[in-house]
């Protein structure tokens, strides 16, 4: 559907009626069908509930297995999937009773101390209806001083990273486009764009190389996007 309505201009009764498929085929109905009962999917807020945080499983690179509520909410919604489907099945008012993130047992809209889980859940949030204004103004405190983030800011990291940076203002914008936002953390958007601008979205600022693989721009709510994989961004 995104290509019906963006790139070949379709119209919108046309990329309309793919998007509504979205609920009924493939793994946009399914995933919904796999939630529990008590709203979470795996039984997890990130990782799965049986998931071994010491065992050799936690220790194997890329072993996570991305089945847990946060992934599964963070694919319906950037695929589209009319948000009323899961507010119809309560899913906000479940998860905030029952969905404990794994990092201190934090409430599940509260977020947690990491950038991009919190910019997924306000994203989830406000797609889901859940007020998230207290978790947006997060990334206002915790922004850092060269004007984006770092999920590593926990572990002392002072140096912005562009993954981090990215996921954080996709949350931002997300959250100003279903609110209009506050001062602060449109202000907090527009730093953390001039973060990435004056690096030209994928070079160092201090020699001008690229910093990681460059995987490409597409179209999402800031009509450009690049995945760059890195820790620190200087």
């Amino acid at each position: 559907w995104q290509v019906e309505r963006d790139l070949v201009n379709e119209a919108p009764t046309v990329w309309a009626a793919t998007r509504a498929s979205i609920a009924t085929k493939g793994f946009g109905a399914r995933l919904p069908s796999l939630q529990d009962r008590d709203g979470k999917w795996a039984g997890g807020a990130f990782f799965p509930a049986e998931f071994d945080f010491v065992g050799p499983e936690a220790a194997e690179e890329g072993s996570q297995p991305w089945t847990a509520t946060t992934w599964t909410l963070n694919s319906l919604r950037e695929w589209g999937l009319d948000a009323s489907v899961l507010r119809e099945r309560r899913t906000a008012e479940l998860l905030a009773e029952n969905c404990r993130w794994e990092y201190e047992g934090r409430p599940y809209w509260d977020g947690e101390v990491d950038c991009c889980i919190n910019a997924w859940t306000v994203a989830n949030g406000v797609w889901l209806g859940m007020p998230v204004d207290e978790l947006a103004d997060w990334f206002v405190r915790h922004q850092l001083p060269d004007g984006g983030w770092n999920c590593e800011w926990i572990e002392g990291s002072t140096r912005s990273s562009f993954h981090s940076t990215l996921n954080s203002l996709k949350g931002l914008l997300a959250y100003e486009i279903a609110t209009g936002g506050t001062d602060e953390t449109r202000a907090a958007r527009r730093s953390g764009e001039e973060f990435l601008l004056w690096r030209g979205l994928f070079r160092r600022l201090s020699t001008g190389e690229p910093l990681g693989p460059w995987v490409g721009r597409f179209a999402y709510p800031f009509r450009w996007r690049c995945l760059l994989y890195t820790s620190d961004a200087a």
